[in-house]
């Protein structure tokens, strides 16, 4: 059921309350209730993922809750003192409106700040590679032949082998510097 559809039906019931004196209309609050929570249960899924992302989610709910619930109990007190039943629905959906609009406005604070979190630890993480990366040339630069022997430039498998040692012994040094980085 879409949300348009709950908000029509909540509005025909509100039409069909009984009428007293003064304008005023009853209304069942389990009724009432029971719209609410429809009208919860069909929110677009972009409010749910908002509310995953939030790390404060349950402070937003609890306020949303306690004014929906602040609402309901003007509405009822307002039909106790005999005020217009059109200023009260005026009043409630400028209340709604401007909770709907508070909720929107945490949750894109909220997920600007997740962002922003993120790249930071990403950052982070990019300058340890590059610390570890830089140590690993050093190393390997250290270890580098400065000058070949005369007796190896002559015979051309020792020569290959000793190459074939420092390839092996630069692989072993590269992947024990990658270990040795910790992602936190």
């Amino acid at each position: 059921m879409s949300i348009y559809r709950v908000i029509d039906k909540l509005e025909t019931y509100v039409y069909e309350g009984t009428w007293l004196p003064f304008g005023m209309r009853i209304l069942s609050q389990e009724r009432l209730v029971e719209f609410i929570e429809k009208l919860r249960s069909t929110l677009p899924d972009e409010v749910g993922r908002a509310k995953v992302i939030a790390t404060n989610k349950d402070r937003v709910i609890r306020d949303a809750q306690e004014k929906a619930q602040q609402i309901v109990s003007e509405a009822v007190t307002a039909q106790a003192e005999a005020i217009d039943q059109t200023d009260i629905m005026r009043q409630a959906r400028t209340t709604a409106e401007i909770v709907l609009r508070e909720a929107e406005e945490k949750s894109r604070r909220i997920r600007q700040g997740a962002d922003v979190y993120a790249a930071q630890i990403l950052s982070e993480l990019e300058a340890r590679l590059a610390t570890a990366l830089g140590s690993v040339k050093k190393g390997q630069e250290a270890l580098a032949p400065r000058a070949e022997p005369a007796a190896l430039a002559a015979d051309p498998l020792a020569e290959a082998a000793a190459k074939s040692k420092r390839l092996a012994f630069d692989a072993q040094a590269d992947t024990a510097a990658l270990e040795s980085v910790e992602i936190k």
